[in-house]
């Protein structure tokens, strides 16, 4: 049996390989740090992040804070000088700037928030763990062109595509618009973090290059995300720019396109385990670039406290 092979076998989240779809139970805590150990974020906050996947939060940061990332983010579209252009990914469809990746390592101010005790802090305890960030981007989500983000778990791409062996990651997605109900927020199944789908249909090489303006592999088929909805329902994330939706790396989420006249910009970081650093992708493809997954310039974040203006 060759080495790959013998490896999906003995993988509690192989994906991609079998001709149907499946939905399997989730074998890693949502919650890592210890019961009745103080952290960042109240007992009911903790519970209700450890049911439904996902924790919605006001008020972390000062206007004059928000305004200051909002400048930042205007600055990157409007003139993205020194900016790697390989990270930076256009609609599908049009010539709009979709996205910007590896944000926190091309701009100080979004690695200063990064790095932000208000963040990282909360990161840490949940995770149990020191953390790094695994991925940052800028979305845009530009008016009448902002296409969707179609249903995914994070977690099924960058366990197959990356190699991040288990389930101990975040994703924290700070708004830099108001979100409403028609300029395409974030979306999530409440609790699908705890089950798992296998997708269907093999991985093409430099899946990529496709996949960061459309994904087409590793999306769940319409039968599994019928259960997850008929079990959990949908919960629409809407608020103002400042709001922070912290999720769990497989909770089942997406967004509709934009077709309001309202960009919907906002910032996501992605925070790992130290001890769940990506290894040998478990898809059996090349690993994806470093600009995607943090790889080779792994380090642990030293979180910083106070305003950053």
């Amino acid at each position: 049996m060759s080495a790959v092979l013998g490896r999906k076998e003995h993988d509690p989240y192989v994906s991609r390989v079998y001709n149907t779809p499946h939905i399997a139970d989730r074998v890693d805590p949502v919650v890592y740090a210890p019961a009745g150990k103080k952290g960042p974020l109240t007992r009911e906050q903790v519970r209700q992040y450890d049911r439904d996947g996902f924790l919605e939060l006001d008020g972390l940061f000062s206007a004059a804070e928000i305004n200051t990332l909002v400048a930042e983010l205007d600055r990157l579209r409007e003139a993205p000088v020194g900016i790697n252009r390989d990270t930076l990914i256009l609609e599908p469809d049009s010539e709009e700037l979709r996205s910007i990746f590896a944000i926190h390592a091309q701009s100080l101010l979004f690695a200063r928030l990064a790095a932000d005790e208000r963040l990282a802090g909360i990161a840490r305890y949940l995770l149990g763990d020191e953390v790094y960030i695994h991925q940052s981007r800028l979305n845009y989500k530009p008016g009448f062109f902002g296409k969707e983000f179609y249903w995914h778990s994070d977690f099924e791409t960058w366990h197959v595509e990356d190699g991040m062996p288990r389930m101990r990651a975040l994703s924290m997605s700070i708004s830099l618009t108001q979100n409403t109900e028609y300029n395409g927020p974030l979306m999530i199944i409440p609790g699908s973090h705890r089950r798992y789908v296998r997708c269907v249909g093999a991985t093409p090489d430099d899946h990529y290059k496709q996949s960061l303006r459309r994904q087409e592999y590793g999306v769940p088929d319409p039968e599994s995300l019928q259960s997850l909805f008929e079990e959990g329902g949908i919960a629409t994330t809407k608020g103002s720019a400042g709001k922070v939706v912290l999720f769990d790396c497989n909770s089942m989420h997406g967004s509709n396109s934009n077709i309001s006249p309202l960009p919907r910009s906002n910032v996501f970081l992605v925070y790992n385990s130290v001890t769940n650093r990506v290894v040998t992708p478990f898809g059996g493809k090349p690993p994806r670039p470093e600009f995607i997954a943090t790889r080779k310039s792994f380090k642990p974040i030293q979180p910083v406290g106070g305003s950053f203006v």
